[in-house]
Order: C-alpha cells, then sequence, then structure tokens
C-alpha cells in the first residue's frame, strides 16, 4: 500500500485550521495521531478524505510548510479591542464564493451595458452621519413609514433586503457555507461582509444571527458600500472602544439609518419603564431591543451604567431567540443565500448559453437541471 509522504505539521495545522479537535475525528482517521506524529503516513485517498473533513484544499497538504491564508478583504474585527488573526475555513470560503459570484456579476453587467451605481463611493467619513443615512433612506426608498407596516422583525428584514437589491445591491445571507448544514457560520467571528464595486456591490449577512441583527448589520455594511470600501465587520449595535474610525462611523450612520434620532426623541415618553420602553420602540422601528438600547444612550435617555447592564440582559435574552438551522423552503432559502437579483441575472445567462450549466450550479449551489429549473421559475424567469 503506496504512503505518501506529507510533513506531519501541515497535517496539524490543517486539523487546527478548521477548530476540529484530534479526538473528534479519532472515529473516520484512527491512525491520525500517528499520522501527526510522523510515526506513520496516510495513503492518497486516506489524505484526500482528511483534507475533505477539514476543509482544506488537499494541495496544501503537499506544501513545505503551512501556507499564508490572509484574508482578502480589509479585516475590521476586534476581540476584546484587538485584531482577530485567524479566520475560520467556514469564513474563507464564504468570502472566495462571494467574490467569484460579484466577479461573474461585473462581467455580466458590462455584457449588458448596465451603468455604474452613483451611491457607491459617495460618501466620505467625513461626512456627518446623519446627512448620510438621510441619503441611503431616499436611494433606498426604506423608511421608517415602510416598516411600520411589517407586522415583525423578519418581515422588516425582508423588505429591507428587497429594497437593497432592487436599488442594485446583491445582498446575501446565509448561515452555512452554500447549503453544507454542517458549515455553520458563526456570528461571534464575524457578522457580515461588504465588497464594494461600482458596478455590483455585495454584502453578506450572516444568516446564523438574530433577524433583528441583521437588520443593523445590512445597515452597517450599506454603509462600507456608501463608503465604496469593502470589509469584514463583527461589529454589532454597541458603542464600543478600540475599533477603527470607519467602523464606528458605519455604526452611527446604521443606527441613523434605522432609529433617527429626530423621531426616536419624539416617541420618548419620560416616566416609561426601561423594559417597556425597549419592547414598545423596538415594535415602533423594527429593529432589536439592542438598537433601541444604543440610541436611548445616544439621548442619555439613560446612565450608561444602566446601559452596560441592560446590554448584557439583552444579549442573553436574543441569543435565546438565534436561529437553529436552515429549513424552510428550499428555493426560497436558497433565494435568500445567493439574493434575487443575482439568482436571476444567473438564471437569465444560463438559459441564454452565455454560462455553462455546470457553473451556474457551483455558484447557485444546487445540483441538477430540474432543480436549476424550479429555481428560475421562482424568480419569474421561466414560466
Amino acid at each position: 500500500m503506496m504512503r505518501v509522504p506529507v510533513n506531519p505539521e501541515l497535517l496539524h495545522w490543517a486539523r487546527e485550521r478548521s477548530g476540529t479537535a484530534q479526538e473528534d475525528l479519532a472515529a473516520k482517521f484512527k491512525k491520525l495521531p500517528e499520522w501527526e506524529s510522523g510515526k506513520t503516513q496516510p495513503t492518497l485517498k486516506q489524505l484526500e478524505a482528511f483534507a475533505h473533513a477539514v476543509h482544506v484544499p488537499v494541495g496544501y497538504l503537499f506544501l513545505s510548510q503551512p501556507p499564508e491564508e490572509p484574508i482578502p478583504i480589509p479585516d475590521f474585527r476586534t476581540l476584546a479591542g484587538q485584531p482577530v488573526t485567524r479566520p475560520s475555513p467556514n469564513l474563507l470560503d464564504m468570502i472566495y464564493i462571494c467574490q467569484e459570484r460579484q466577479s461573474w456579476y461585473q462581467d455580466f453587467t458590462r455584457a449588458s451595458s448596465q451603468p455604474k451605481l452613483d451611491f457607491v463611493g459617495s460618501a466620505t467619513v467625513e461626512m456627518p452621519p446623519e446627512t448620510v443615512a438621510r441619503e441611503m433612506s431616499k436611494t433606498l426608498g426604506f423608511d421608517l413609514e415602510a416598516r411600520r407596516d411589517c407586522k415583525t422583525w423578519t418581515d422588516a428584514l425582508k423588505l429591507f433586503i428587497q429594497h437593497a437589491d432592487k436599488a442594485g445591491v446583491l445582498v446575501m445571507v446565509s448561515g452555512i457555507v452554500m447549503s453544507n448544514p454542517h458549515r455553520l457560520l458563526d456570528p461571534s467571528e464575524f457578522r457580515g461582509f461588504a465588497l464594494s464595486d461600482p458596478f455590483a456591490p455585495l454584502i453578506f449577512v450572516n444568516g446564523a444571527d438574530t433577524k433583528a441583527a441583521q437588520m443593523f448589520t445590512l445597515a452597517h455594511e450599506l454603509a462600507h458600500i456608501w463608503l465604496g470600501a469593502s470589509a469584514l465587520s463583527n461589529l454589532g449595535a454597541v458603542p464600543e472602544q478600540g475599533f477603527r474610525h470607519e467602523e464606528a462611523w458605519c455604526n452611527a450612520v446604521a443606527a441613523e439609518l434605522l432609529v433617527p434620532l429626530a423621531v426616536l426623541r419624539s416617541d420618548l415618553r419620560e416616566d416609561e419603564p426601561l423594559s417597556d420602553a425597549l419592547s414598545r420602540l423596538a415594535r415602533t422601528f423594527k429593529v432589536s431591543t439592542l438598537v433601541i438600547l444604543r440610541r436611548l444612550l445616544d439621548v442619555d435617555w439613560l446612565t450608561r451604567e444602566r446601559f452596560d447592564t441592560t446590554w448584557a440582559q439583552e444579549i442573553e435574552h436574543l441569543q435565546a431567540l438565534a436561529p437553529k438551522g436552515s429549513g424552510g423552503d428550499f428555493f426560497r432559502t436558497t433565494l435568500t443565500r445567493v439574493g434575487h437579483r443575482f439568482a436571476y441575472a444567473l438564471v437569465v445567462s444560463t438559459l441564454e448559453g452565455k454560462t455553462l450549466y455546470r457553473d451556474a450550479f457551483r455558484m447557485l449551489g444546487v445540483s441538477s437541471t430540474e432543480t436549476f429549473n424550479k429555481l428560475g421559475r421562482n424568480v419569474g424567469v421561466i414560466k
């Protein structure tokens, strides 16, 4: 039986990179401890299976030493005020997938002579967040009146995505990598990212987060698009220290877009209990109680001490409400993951013979012509 000469350091690196403990892989790879110690070596078939299990290209395991894997977009994430250094394979693969989709859509817009989007890069961090938020609301057509008619956060989020999609932004929301339910995206690692481009601006929102938190992430990443800056983010609504000025600015824009201070002030009731105010205002603005808390702090309606205490309580409450799985209708879920605008364009291009079915299947995360055609009917391309 032919064994493959592999540097044990590469096997150890690949396993650690995936965040998997050695004992968790022991059932499938009984000789893994011996491979990592250099006592024995795997066969090629075993090595390929191992690479698949830890989500690493098998070619990496033939290198002399572990490769550097820089995040391909600016990384604004911090943890306790310090940069987050190692990205997970799931995060990296999600960025690469979205970059491939964006690249395809860039070519599609140029081939169909679509104009540049004027709002991309139209703002700077020197501009008042209130001014930019007003321009965003005007461009998107997503104001408070549009949200008041929504019954739930989920309905408001769907409407927000629809308005961004109509304006020309590719919005993709998923809690897993492609359609693999075993590759979960961790909201504590990242909440979303923006890939700026004047023809094909793309926003990815971590769908494993709560619906209300996704609202704020979408608003935050839209602010990055208005700056014309790609970015990876893990910042929620809390006004924290230690984040880059650009992140704090995008947060201020997102907060003003979702909860304009002038409107909030007019809705405040002086003697209302905090819990009642949070519940009422969250329903009014269709945002999370965390966003409302932040805005109440902004208008000095509560002290920083009470803010910190209540914030911790709300975090615990909202984490219990976080979605536990994708579920739901497959076609609707797929459209959410890739976005209506992207899916429509890709189906049209494929049916016209300009894109290979193989490439379309890969970018959509489907595996059969029947599924592709059903998706085409869902987006209104196929009758």
